[in-house]
C-alpha cells in the first residue's frame, strides 16, 4: 500500500513498519526534511511507534500494531492517516539546529594512503585536497554498514571520486575516507572500498557508553587537520582515559 502526496510517499514495510519517503535525491535539502520530521516525531511521539529510523531520503517508523490509536481498519491505515496529518503541518527544516562536531584528522601518509592518488585524479595538490575537505559543509545523512558508521554528505564536488576498484580487507578504525559526494569515518576495523585520506583519534562507537554512537543523523561535521604527533598524543590520551 502506498500513499503519495506533496513530494512524499508512504509505504508499508512488513506488518509493523511504515516508511515515509521524501524523494529520490540524496542531497542536503532532502536530508534536512528527513531530520526535521524525525525531530518532530521525537518531540511529539505517535502512540504505538517504538522506533524512528532516518536514512538518506526516508524515515521508517517501527510500531506495535496493537498500540496504534483509533478503531476500525488495519493498524497501518490508522497510523498512515496520523502521519499524513503530521506531514501536513509543514514542519520547517530550518528550525532544527544541528549538533556540530569538530573531527581532528591526520591527513596523508600512513593514515591516508590514498591522498596522493585522490589529488592526482582530481588535478589538485594534496594540501588543496585537505583544504577543500575541511571547508566542505559536511552533514551526517545516516548511520549504517557498521555500528556508528556515518555517511556524511556535502563533499566539495571537485573531490568526487569513485570507489576503489579493489577494496581493502582491513581498514583501520578512525579512517576518514571519501567516495562520490560523501565522506565516511570507519568506527571499527572492517573491510572497505572508499578512498582513505586520513585518520581521526576520535572513538565513534563505544558499546559501553550510554549513547554508543558518537555522531547521529543530522549532525554537522567540521574536519580539522592535525599532524601525526598530535594524532598519536590524542590517541594515547584516549587510551589513558579508558584505563
Amino acid at each position: 500500500m502506498t500513499a503519495v502526496d506533496a513530494g512524499w510517499r508512504i509505504d508499508a514495510v512488513g506488518d509493523a513498519a511504515l516508511l515515509v519517503g521524501f524523494g529520490d535525491s540524496v542531497d542536503p535539502g532532502t536530508s534536512e526534511r528527513v531530520h526535521a520530521f524525525v525531530q518532530h516525531l521525537l518531540e511529539a511521539p505517535l502512540a504505538g511507534v517504538r522506533d524512528v529510523v532516518p536514512a538518506f531520503t526516508t524515515v521508517t517508523l517501527h510500531y506495535r500494531p496493537e498500540q496504534v490509536e483509533g478503531s476500525g481498519g488495519f493498524p497501518f491505515d490508522r497510523l498512515r492517516e496520523q502521519v499524513l496529518r503530521r506531514l501536513a503541518l509543514e514542519i520547517d527544516a530550518h528550525d532544527v539546529v544541528p549538533r556540530v562536531f569538530e573531527v581532528p584528522v591526520w591527513y596523508g601518509g600512513e593514515a591516508g594512503p590514498d591522498l596522493v592518488d585522490v589529488a592526482r585524479q582530481c588535478g589538485l595538490g594534496e594540501a588543496e585536497v585537505v583544504r577543500r575537505h575541511g571547508a566542505s559543509p559536511h552533514r551526517v545523512y545516516m548511520l549504517g554498514f557498521a555500528p556508528g558508521f556515518p555517511f556524511i554528505g556535502g563533499l566539495d564536488p571537485a573531490l568526487a571520486m569513485p570507489r576503489r576498484t579493489t577494496p581493502r580487507t582491513h581498514v583501520p578504525a578512525g579512517s576518514v575516507a571519501i567516495t562520490r559526494d560523501q565522506t565516511c569515518i570507519y568506527p571499527l576495523e572492517t573491510p572497505g572500498g572508499w578512498n582513505l585520506i586520513g585518520r581521526t583519534p576520535l572513538r565513534l562507537f563505544d558499546p559501553s557508553a550510554d549513547t554508543p554512537c558518537l555522531m547521529g543523523p543530522g549532525d554537522a561535521i567540521r574536519f580539522v587537520p592535525i599532524d601525526e604527533p598530535t594524532y598519536r598524543a590524542m590517541l594515547a590520551g584516549r587510551a589513558g582515559d579508558a584505563a
